[in-house]
């Protein structure tokens, strides 16, 4: 895909799973969705932001202490590190994760990020 069509179509992946993350019956599956939302965002400093900010009010609603921190530093690095290009690839976002460990990206979100 040519660049700006890439970043269409990785747009609109990140919107499906934002949407799926809403509308999903279980928190488990909220957080795969923002999980896989997370990934297909870390290139994109706004939305890769957005996309922190979303796990924490995830993890407030839980009211999971330790989950809420570790979403507050990654909204505070975020767009930085997107800018930056110094993301771990295929990161899931969530704090057991870790800030830079790369992680492998499922297969089929793979298979629609690849130009």
């Amino acid at each position: 895909m040519e660049g700006a069509r890439l970043e269409l179509h990785t747009r609109d992946l990140y919107r499906r799973e934002m949407a799926a993350a809403k509308t999903a019956s279980t928190a488990d599956q909220r957080w795969r969705h923002l999980e896989r939302a997370h990934i297909v965002s870390q290139p994109d400093p706004w939305l890769h932001t957005c996309n922190h900010a979303a796990m924490l009010v995830m993890a407030l609603r839980e009211r999971n202490r330790r989950e809420a921190l570790g979403q507050v530093v990654r909204l505070i690095v975020a767009a930085p590190g997107s800018i930056s290009g110094r993301y771990p690839p295929g990161n899931t976002g969530r704090v057991d994760a870790g800030l830079m460990t790369a992680m492998p990206i499922p297969s089929d979100l793979a298979a629609q990020l690849s130009p």
